[in-house]
């Protein structure tokens, strides 16, 4: 089994590591000092499930690797539209594109049974773009439960968990989903394949939309968040008004508003990848994380008033904090005397 990482960032380069360890034939593409470090050293992951050192090959070039059996996409999501330079040496007839993403992903309503089966989620896949470098037959479904950053370049703290839930849009349990389940699994991961992958997506993200966000906004951690009560109360609604449009278009997550907010909190003072990204001057992950979540509101008729007052804020401060942000702002009128 070959299998490249496209974006071999914390949660890829874990994912890298693991598979390597289990037998598979692992290629990373990333850049920069970390990949130099991986070059050099190897993956060096630091957890409490046991430290190790993975050595896959590293690159910066994929058209080096050649076509795969599998892609695991560690890239953000506001990458995929742009990423056809370097997925396409990648690309055979049968590759499958594993798509490692937070939020809502491009291929969300493909072969979804019901009134929105094919329909296009433009926040996601505008105009079309991201199913024209990642076609959705192509895509195998990834919810990625683990905490890894990256501690040092080539050095990966893994903070907790080791779950990959994998499914096909179709609820099919396919041979390729079983294939890559089995090798993730000799890797030390856990990685089911659910028949209705969509319920987890929905259970990750009543997590994401709510503390990505306020997170930003507010420079908390999640258990700051969790414990503050105003902003515990603000977290309920929002869940809330996550979930009503989580059943509109057809999902039902079994965990309790309660349970999935213990979980928050235990995770303890947890930057979330919002604010870290915000910390360090990179773009955030707004349109699938909220934006997208905000455009099922708006095709299944929720109000969800209190997610769209937050988005509205969380974009302006996406706008606000962008590289060169300002820069062309017109000065303030002088104030009559």
């Amino acid at each position: 089994m070959k299998i490249a990482v496209l974006g071999a960032g914390a949660i890829g380069a874990y994912v890298g590591a693991a598979l390597h360890r289990g037998g598979a034939e692992v290629h990373l593409v990333a850049r920069g000092e970390h990949l130099r470090a991986m070059r050099a050293d190897g993956v060096r992951v630091k957890s409490p499930r046991g430290d190790f050192v993975a050595r896959p090959h590293a690159t910066d070039d994929p058209s080096e690797i050649g076509p795969v059996d599998y892609v695991f996409l560690g890239l953000k999501a506001h990458s995929y539209p742009s990423c056809g330079p370097l997925i396409e040496p990648l690309l055979a007839d049968h590759t499958a594109v594993v798509a490692g993403q937070n939020g809502i992903p491009w291929w969300y309503f493909h072969q979804l049974d019901g009134p929105y089966e094919g329909r296009r989620v433009e926040a996601v896949d505008p105009g079309g773009a991201t199913s024209a470098v990642l076609p959705p037959e192509r895509a195998i479904g990834c919810v990625v439960y683990p905490a890894t950053v990256i501690e040092s370049p080539g050095v990966i703290r893994h903070l907790e968990g080791t779950r990959f839930s994998l499914g096909e849009p179709s609820g099919a349990v396919s041979s390729r989903c079983t294939e890559l389940s089995e090798a993730m699994v000799a890797g030390g991961l856990k990685a089911p394949v659910e028949e209705n992958l969509r319920d987890d997506i929905w259970i990750k993200l009543m997590g994401n939309v709510v503390f990505n966000p306020l997170s930003a906004l507010t420079r908390a951690t999640m258990v700051e968040i969790c414990r503050h009560p105003d902003t515990r109360r603000l977290v309920v609604r929002l869940m809330e008004e996550t979930l009503d449009i989580a059943e509109r278009v057809g999902s039902r997550p079994r965990i309790s508003i309660e349970k999935r907010l213990r979980g928050a909190e235990g995770v303890g003072h947890h930057k979330t990848s919002m604010l870290q990204d915000l910390e360090a001057g990179k773009q955030l992950e707004l349109d699938a994380i909220v934006t997208a979540v905000v455009e099922l509101a708006d095709i299944t008729g929720a109000e969800a008033t209190t997610l769209r007052a937050v988005h509205a804020a969380t974009d302006l401060l996406a706008r606000c904090s962008a590289p060169g942000a300002g820069q062309d702002r017109a000065a303030p009128a002088p104030v009559p005397a």
